[in-house]
């Protein structure tokens, strides 16, 4: 029995990460992107070093740790400066998640939490992709109450991503995260004896 390989992914503000949570509660052996995009960065590594020459002391905080608003500020304004900060992150983030899954038993199922997989194409690299999705209008009410964004900070985040229609295009499975936490669990518990039975 092989391991298997599924995409999750969501919009910002769609659950994304509360289903991720609960497919690793059940067993799943998950690679989180964003997770190891902060582990290659954190002081001491060669990540933060490199960002450092690229881009100036004035990316780390007074700690040493890196000032992310502040990078942030720098390449989301540049696309070319974005493309130099990835050219370094990305080769990182790559070698531990492969290091992550050669680490997984042989009979995982392995759940990539990637955000940006509709925006860069990565469908292809798994055998099952799965969108978390909620209307935008619940999208930005959950940025705005629940994590302090200001309405307009809130759609630009949203229009910066893949649409809905983009991500729903290349789902195998939609978890529909419009309505109640004990909704959302039910279709993750349905997923997960889903996802147990193709690994089989």
């Amino acid at each position: 029995m092989s391991a298997l390989r599924v995409g999750l992914t969501g919009g910002i503000g769609s659950g994304k990460s509360e289903v991720s949570r609960r497919l690793a509660a059940a067993g799943a052996v998950l690679i989180d992107s964003d997770a190891l995009a902060r582990e290659v960065v954190e002081p001491g590594g060669e990540g933060l070093a490199r960002i450092v020459e690229e881009f100036g002391e004035g990316v780390l905080t007074g700690e040493g740790t890196l000032n992310r608003e502040k990078l942030g500020s720098i390449v989301f304004s540049d696309p070319e400066k974005l493309a130099r900060l990835n050219a370094i992150t990305h080769p990182l983030i790559g070698a531990r998640s492969a290091e992550l899954q050669e680490a997984a038993p042989e009979d995982a199922v392995i759940v990539f939490d990637v955000p940006l997989l509709a925006e860069n194409g990565l469908e292809s690299l798994y055998a099952l992709v799965v969108v978390v999705d909620a209307p935008v209008e619940t999208q930005l009410e959950r940025l705005t109450s629940l994590r302090g964004m200001s309405e307009e900070e809130a759609r630009k985040r949203i229009a910066a991503q893949a649409t809905r229609e983009q991500r729903l295009a290349i789902a195998d499975r939609v978890i529909d995260n419009s309505g109640t936490l004990e909704e959302l669990a039910g279709q993750v518990d349905r997923l997960w004896a889903d996802l147990l039975e193709l690994r089989s």
